[in-house]
């Protein structure tokens, strides 16, 4: 029961709307940004000239399972930025040209092959665009 339990949670990740793709998007006309692009209630990065920008966070995973300021990073680059960078994670550059090529060749496809992978409503995997609620 409580396996069933976990495995139900596991799952259930929110609310999923399919949304069209930035590709779709961008062939139309647009004045005005999608409502679901705002969000109004964060404060905009500050920049002064004794401030940079903020980077994107950089998550080490040798250090991961064994620093645990390594994963309170993880938790803020998720919680703050929703996207991270990893460093040492063990992946050969050979397989990455490979699959970052496989990537490349599959946004040149054309939209009608790559909607047959389009992502479902309350379904995380796919191709697409999911906005979570």
């Amino acid at each position: 029961m409580e396996l069933e339990l976990q495995e139900e949670e596991a799952v259930n990740f929110g609310k999923s709307l399919i949304v069209p793709s930035v590709q779709e998007l961008a062939k139309q006309p647009t004045i005005d940004i999608p409502p679901r692009c705002i969000r109004s209630h964060e404060d905009p990065p500050i920049a002064t000239h004794d401030s940079c920008l903020p980077s994107v966070p950089v998550i080490d995973l040798q250090k991961l399972a064994s620093v645990d300021y390594e994963l309170e990073r993880l938790h803020l680059a998720c919680r703050e930025w929703g996207f991270f960078q990893v460093i040492n994670h063990g992946v050969s550059i050979s397989l990455l040209e490979k699959f970052k090529l496989e990537i490349e060749n599959f946004f040149k496809l054309p939209y009608e092959e790559k909607k047959q992978l389009w992502q479902e409503p309350d379904n995380h995997e796919g191709f697409g665009q999911l906005f979570v609620v």
